[in-house]
């Protein structure tokens, strides 16, 4: 999780754009996952499913070199606390990745001619959906550090697709694992969406799942 050695400026260009691109194809194969599904829940999520991880595969694997390709304010500061990313990028790397998911909902919402931003109905509140949150993001924190240690960019670009594919249906909040992701989230009353009033406990709960796989893995390391 080293930053390449470009700019800060075009490296948080990446990761804003990567970060789009990402919001993008979870709000927009929600959408199309819905409107084909003709009211079979199980056959949207799994198409959402499937764009979501293939598209995650490939953006870290155009990214990562250029960025790192966090595409996640919780990975940016999970790597600065280990002091493998400098503190002082990682304001511009989460300002660009809160952009950039926003972003990606708007791009979404006009490729699927919806208005450009609706606020989300879709209630996802509760201990289930929380605890769900946390677990998502400890164990994609988990994923990272172990291949990041011990394999290159191609292996942790599958390994961290792979996990979220199937944290989609092993969690009961379908793995948001992503403040950025969740934010941009909100603001579409799509399949893909979260009610803004459950966003903050969505985000602390991530953030908590982050922080204990970081002091994990430390100590597992150390």
């Amino acid at each position: 999780m080293t930053p390449p050695q470009l700019p800060l400026f075009k490296r948080a260009v990446s990761e804003g754009l990567g970060t789009a691109l990402l919001v993008a194809a979870v709000i927009g194969s929600g959408i199309m996952g819905e409107q084909l599904a003709q009211g079979n829940t199980a056959i949207a999520l799994l198409a959402n499913t499937i764009a979501t991880g293939t598209a995650l595969l490939t953006l870290i694997l155009t990214f990562g070199p250029l960025s790192g390709a966090h595409f996640n304010p919780a990975v940016t500061l999970a790597v600065a606390v280990r002091r493998v990313f400098p503190w002082r990028e990682a304001i511009p790397y989460i300002a660009a990745q809160l952009l950039g998911g926003l972003l990606g909902t708007l791009l979404a919402h006009v490729m699927f001619g919806r208005h450009w931003y609706s606020l989300s109905q879709h209630p996802r509140s509760g201990w289930p959906q929380l605890i769900s949150e946390f677990v998502a993001t400890f164990g994609l924190l988990l994923v990272i550090w172990g291949c990041t240690k011990n394999h290159s960019i191609p292996v942790t670009a599958l390994a961290v697709a792979s996990y979220i594919t199937a944290a989609y249906w092993f969690t009961a909040s379908t793995s948001f694992a992503n403040p950025a992701v969740t934010l941009a989230r909100s603001i579409t009353d799509t399949f893909a969406g979260i009610r803004p009033i459950d966003v903050p406990a969505f985000i602390c709960a991530q953030v908590s799942g982050a922080a204990a796989a970081t002091l994990l893995g430390s100590w597992l390391e150390s």
